[in-house]
């Protein structure tokens, strides 16, 4: 069993608000009550997306989480001195935020995506779905995630209809680098 599984928090305004104080109370409450070591601010369509994400990199750097990402932009991310999780449509856009010195996560969803990430040097990968989850497709399952990890020697991440601890327990059963959730951590801070 994987013990060093990393925690990946990732946000959706659905469930954290576009609220500033609302949105900063929930995250708060998680992280004091849930490990995380990764997390994302993702939020596609708040029309205060930049002060949402100031206050998500300040409430993670006071929690000390490892890794601080922002969802698709650089720009913010490198004025935020961030990382940033780029989309499986931002490929050209690896070079950049390596060339800012900045933590670059990737998502992919089959194998020629997860080699080109290989091939650019990302820190990671999201690997996704891996269990079912609502309009992403149908899910990859574990034995395709184990398959991958046996290809690659790199830090992937699953991804993709991780709500419940037995859903960890089995990523945690694999050589995945960590898994990556919306509603996990929501679960877990009740």
């Amino acid at each position: 069993m994987n013990e060093d599984l990393v925690h990946y928090l990732i946000t959706d305004p659905d469930y954290y608000s576009s609220d500033e104080t609302i949105f900063e109370k929930k995250l708060e409450s998680i992280l004091s009550t849930t490990h995380v070591d990764h997390a994302c601010f993702r939020d596609k369509h708040s029309s205060n997306y930049e002060a949402l994400a100031r206050i998500f990199v300040r409430v993670c750097q006071k929690h000390n989480i490892q890794q601080v990402l922002l969802n698709e932009n650089i720009a913010l991310a490198k004025e935020l001195k961030c990382g940033v999780h780029l989309t499986s449509k931002q490929f050209e856009l690896i070079k950049e935020a390596k060339q800012n010195d900045m933590y670059v996560v990737i998502s992919c969803h089959d194998i020629l995506q997860v080699e080109k990430a290989q091939k650019a040097f990302v820190n990671a990968v999201t690997y996704s779905p891996i269990f079912k989850t609502p309009n992403k497709g149908e899910p990859k399952g574990v034995p395709n995630l184990k398959k991958l990890l046996s290809i690659f020697d790199m830090n992937i991440i699953a991804l993709g209809g991780i709500i419940t601890q037995e859903h960890v327990t089995q990523i945690s059963k694999t050589r995945a680098y960590g898994f990556a959730s919306i509603r996990y951590f929501l679960n877990e801070s009740v």
